[in-house]
């Protein structure tokens, strides 16, 4: 028998890096490097996230075959280059501001990569960022055919791009290039509105549905030029990102009545209305995009990925919508860090030319990628820390896990291999009752430590999901919303049905008032057994207990800081926020029965995201 052939994947430099290993064309282990560092979006090289990929698979690095980068850094500098001359002198500062750390890193990626690396001997391989895109949709999709549609802020040159997937076969045939960027506005206006850019664009989406798309018309008439392929054009005379150190410019404030919102400032009617209107030029985008490419692909299924596919209102109207796509399905690492799987799979597939097998089901495993954590390890972890735990035998532990849910506890939720990419799946996951009403500020204010309007997402059994949520399909990444059916549904009353903005955000919208949004949507996961066991059984003892399939499902970690990686930074979590219980494996820890938790000012050492 042959020796496998392991393929690493990497991303690095601009955000969220990561790596991922596959092993004949299978993937082994994936992870982001802020899960190691805890430096939320981190974007240096990935050492530590590479080293236990490694380790995962028990091989060094004299045993990879090929290592490939998810982009080309020489054209993504000569299109730096190019945007500063075309806009010189404006933007000399950026340029000063940007030199030092290409010439000192991102020019030579190789050779970090050999250093890093030590006793790898093959070459290094360079993937386009909108290839590596498109190969991390399609490839582990469960399509055997497909179109393809990757969108994000920008790669080397391309900001969109769409193609073909056949077989092992990938080809995009049309593109946008920098400096027209989907991606780029709507980062604009999450600039605006007050967030984080490559991090607040969520915070935007959550926001929208308080307000009212009143801008729309401003937006498409003076902003973007767009066409009914979906094609576009930005009117850059708005926007400083070109060659400035920001996102917007003055005629940019002028034209939306005022500056940008300042970071943890007041949330106003102008933000929500902002937030609503770039949102639906957005999906008006998407949609005519998807609509000319099903008409010259004529395929029924479409591959998502790209930091514009986390949208998942747009993905809820692509299913919805009148775009000829019979199914979707979208990367569950959807930005920069799912580029490294892409630049690992276009590796086996392109550069190597192996086939892809008929799966029938998608490759990623429920996206259960990263590190787990047996028994052993967690007592250790635990003994260090002093706390007091109980073994529960598994049926009996999920028992007493949905009666203290169905009593208002809240529960932290670490089981498994840990998440790839943005989302908890319920392997690192802290859960709520979501009919209760007081959940989501109770989450949100004492556990999250985050703005009160953000929504919180449902897991729900998949074979349940139909009969709360209007869903075509499944949504197993939590990157689709769907309505609340209507039997589900509460009627407003006139006092209810006159309120506007974030006096929305306690009307009672459903019999699961935690997770209805506030335009009766839920960005939801849909949860089988095949891909999850223990957060299947957990959901089911659920269900029988109190007749109700869903649960409130956000990330076990708090604002500013990355999801939990390790049994010590899962109980330091559950320490320091209202979190009632704690669950590590088949270990149960009562908040009650803990020693007494020293603060020590973590919170004023991490940034607001």
């Amino acid at each position: 028998m042959s020796e496998p052939i392991y393929i690493l994947g990497l991303s690095a430099y601009y955000h969220d890096s990561a790596a991922c290993l596959l092993r004949d064309g299978e993937i082994v282990a994936a992870a982001q490097e802020e899960r190691f560092t805890r430096k939320r979006h981190d974007a240096a090289f990935p050492t530590r996230a590479v080293a236990w990929c490694l380790g995962e698979a028990g091989i060094g690095p004299e045993r990879i075959d090929h290592v490939c980068f998810y982009d080309k850094p020489v054209r993504k500098f000569a299109r730096i280059l190019e945007m500063h001359l075309a806009f010189a002198p404006r933007g000399v500062r950026t340029f000063l501001m940007a030199m030092p750390v290409w010439l000192r890193e991102k020019l030579w990626t190789a050779r970090e990569i050999d250093e890093d690396l030590g006793s790898y001997e093959g070459e290094v391989l360079f993937a386009e960022h909108h290839q590596a895109h498109a190969a991390s949709a399609f490839f582990p999709s469960p399509f055997d055919s497909a179109a393809i549609l990757t969108l994000d802020g920008v790669g080397e040159w391309a900001t969109t791009s769409v193609g073909v997937g056949r077989g092992e076969s990938l080809e995009l045939h049309r593109e946008i290039h920098y400096p027209h960027s989907l991606g780029l506005l709507y980062s604009a206006f999450t600039y605006h509105a007050g967030f984080r850019v490559n991090s607040g664009e969520y915070k935007l989406m959550g926001l929208a549905p308080y307000g009212r798309p009143r801008f729309r018309d401003v937006i498409l008439r003076e902003l973007i030029d767009l066409k009914d392929d979906g094609s576009f054009r930005l009117n850059l005379d708005y926007f400083d990102y070109p060659a400035g150190l920001k996102m917007t410019n003055a005629r940019f404030d002028a034209l939306f009545g005022g500056p940008p919102r300042p970071p943890e400032g007041k949330l106003g009617e102008r933000e929500m209305d902002m937030a609503a209107s770039v949102q639906s030029v957005t999906e008006e985008v998407v949609l005519r995009i998807c609509r000319d490419v099903h008409e010259k692909t004529r395929e029924t299924d479409l591959c998502l990925a790209g930091g514009v596919a986390l949208n998942c209102v747009a993905n809820g109207k692509i299913v919805r919508g009148d775009t000829g796509f019979r199914r979707i399905w979208v990367q569950p690492a959807a930005g920069d860090a799912g580029g490294a799987l892409g630049a690992a799979l276009a590796t086996w597939h392109g550069h190597l030319g192996r086939p892809r097998p008929s799966r029938g089901k998608d490759a990623m495993r429920g996206a259960l990628l990263g590190p787990r954590f047996d028994g052993a390890a967690i007592d250790a972890a635990l003994a260090e820390l002093g706390a007091r735990t109980a073994v529960l035998e598994r049926d009996a532990l999920y028992d007493r896990v949905a009666e203290l849910l169905a009593e208002g506890a809240i529960i932290g939720w670490f089981q498994g291999r840990m998440e790839f990419g943005p989302r908890a799946l319920g392997a690192r996951s802290i859960l709520g009752d979501p009919r209760d009403p007081t959940m989501q500020r109770r989450m949100n204010l004492k556990i999250k430590f985050r703005e009160s309007f953000r929504p919180f997402a449902p897991a729900v059994l998949a074979e349940d999901a139909p009969t709360y949520f209007e869903l075509s399909g499944d949504s197993p990444y939590m990157l689709v919303t769907a309505q609340v059916r209507d039997e589900h549904r509460i009627a407003l009353s006139p006092e209810d049905a006159k309120k506007t903005g974030i006096d929305l955000l306690n009307v009672k919208r459903s019999t699961l008032p935690a997770i209805t949004h506030v335009d009766g949507s839920a960005r939801l996961q849909t949860v089988t057994r095949d891909a999850n066991a223990p957060f299947h059984d957990l959901l089911s003892a659920f269900k029988r207990r109190t007749g109700c399939p869903v649960l409130v499902n956000t990330s076990f970690n708090v604002r500013g800081e990355p999801i939990v990686c390790t049994p010590r930074e899962a109980y330091t979590c559950f320490m320091r926020t209202d979190i009632d219980w704690l669950v590590l494996e088949d270990r149960i820890l009562d908040k009650r029965e803990q020693p007494e938790w020293k603060e020590d000012g973590w919170r004023d050492r991490i940034a607001p995201d």
